[in-house]
């Protein structure tokens, strides 16, 4: 008689694993973290990875509806008020960052304290790109995709919002742009 055997590279149960506090902390302040609006969470990291680039010209790009000097003006007082609206964040989290290590005490992760720590962490990343940012030389480049865009959003057309968008996710290489852009 024979017995056949199976072998699985998968289990037939999940698998615990007891992961350290700090790891617990750590991964639920991430979900917190990914509860912010889209808007804000990918502005957040965009000025992050500015610190990363060599580049020494930033191409940004526009609908050309203005001239290229009220572009630059908006784009500078922009930057500014991200800059100002960053120091701030980073003064009340860093004044809340020692009472919330006080919950410590408490029994079970400190979900405030990882969140508020991973808070200033993505804030400071943004601040040092948005400084890095305005040292940085400037291209405006006028883009019809974005004219039709606003022409859109003026006329509010919804059914032509997801083509329009494609259309520029496609030819800037972008994703899920209709969180930023829409919605």
């Amino acid at each position: 008689s024979r017995k056949y055997r199976y072998f699985s590279s998968e289990t037939f149960s999940q698998i615990k694993i007891k992961s350290s506090r700090l790891r617990k902390i750590w991964e639920l302040a991430k979900k917190k973290l990914m509860l912010l609006p889209q808007r804000v969470l990918r502005q957040e990291q965009a000025f992050g990875r500015v610190l990363k680039l060599e580049e020494k010209k930033i191409q940004v790009f526009h609908s050309g509806r203005l001239d290229k000097k009220r572009i630059r003006i908006k784009f500078y007082f922009f930057l500014q008020k991200q800059r100002t609206k960053h120091i701030f964040m980073l003064t009340g989290e860093a004044l809340l960052l020692p009472i919330s290590g006080l919950a410590i005490i408490l029994p079970g992760p400190n979900v405030f304290f990882g969140y508020l720590a991973l808070l200033t962490i993505t804030h400071w990343q943004a601040l040092k790109g948005i400084n890095r940012l305005l040292k940085k030389e400037h291209e405006f480049i006028s883009s019809s995709l974005f004219k039709d865009w606003e022409q859109t959003l003026e006329s509010k057309k919804e059914e032509s919002y997801s083509q329009i968008l494609g259309k520029i996710e496609k030819k800037y290489n972008l994703h899920d742009i209709h969180k930023v852009l829409w919605k």
